[in-house]
């Protein structure tokens, strides 16, 4: 379901936190991004210690983690969602140590039953990922593996070679956030030797909060991922305001 996403177009990946600021917020949430432009929804599962994460979203962890927010809760949410939007892929986007708590089979299993598409695991690198990747490809899930600028070309083969459906290229080394500007050139010149190395599709995320950065993306990269932008207006439920803002993103992917 998400490669066929990458064969049509150069998709919009949203990711959101589930259960923030409420359950019924997070699914609004879910609802105006998939309505407005969102090709691909990669949902946030809350973790008592997110260290990939800046400010904004470890504060959506925080506050869903203290509110009770724990994945089977995610789960719910995440069939809700897919009962109103069944051709829209969703990814969850969890730290390991909930899949390590619930079981890999167990987690896998009860995700493919609520509507889950994909995993990505940013904590958890390839070399460590065959067991969790078997898994979830019986129960018919994608996983996706990252790579960062530090990345060597062992690691990308590595990377590519276990990734489905496509690699998440994270931008800037560092936690996530918005930025004002990327470096550019230098992120161009990094995905464009990483294609030379791999046939699999190449989203870029880690920064991104305007429509500008995601059409410079978009001409070198194969998808777009914005994730601190919409969390901190989740966060304020200002859903017009995220309206416009997927609108803009959409619109700006060449």
């Amino acid at each position: 379901m998400i490669g066929k996403v990458f064969e049509i177009k150069k998709p919009l990946i949203c990711y959101f936190m589930a259960g923030y600021p409420s359950v019924e917020d997070s699914i609004k949430t879910a609802e105006v991004l998939l309505e407005n432009g969102a090709d691909i929804l990669e949902v946030g599962f809350p973790f008592s210690d997110p260290v990939a994460d800046g400010i904004t979203i470890q504060a959506a962890h925080e506050k869903a983690v203290k509110d009770g927010i724990t994945p089977v809760k995610v789960f719910e949410i995440t069939k809700t969602i897919k009962e109103r939007f069944p051709d829209k892929p969703l990814i969850a986007m969890s730290y390991y140590n909930p899949i390590f708590k619930m079981g890999e089979e167990n987690f896998c299993k009860i995700a493919k039953e609520n509507g889950i598409d994909g995993l990505i695991v940013p904590d958890l690198p390839p070399e460590e990922g065959e067991s969790l990747k078997k898994i979830a490809n019986q129960y018919g899930l994608s996983v996706i593996f990252l790579l960062a600028p530090t990345s060597h070309e062992k690691r990308v083969k590595l990377v590519s070679s276990m990734s489905d459906d496509f690699i998440y290229y994270v931008s800037i080394t560092g936690i996530t956030g918005e930025r004002e500007s990327l470096p550019w050139q230098e992120l161009k010149s990094k995905v464009e030797e990483i294609k030379k190395m791999t046939d699999k599709k190449i989203a870029v995320g880690f920064g991104v909060s305007k429509g500008e950065h995601a059409k410079i993306i978009s001409s070198f990269a194969d998808g777009v991922i914005v994730g601190s932008a919409i969390v901190k207006l989740q966060g304020k439920k200002d859903f017009e305001g995220l309206k416009s803002l997927v609108k803009e993103l959409h619109d700006s992917i060449s």
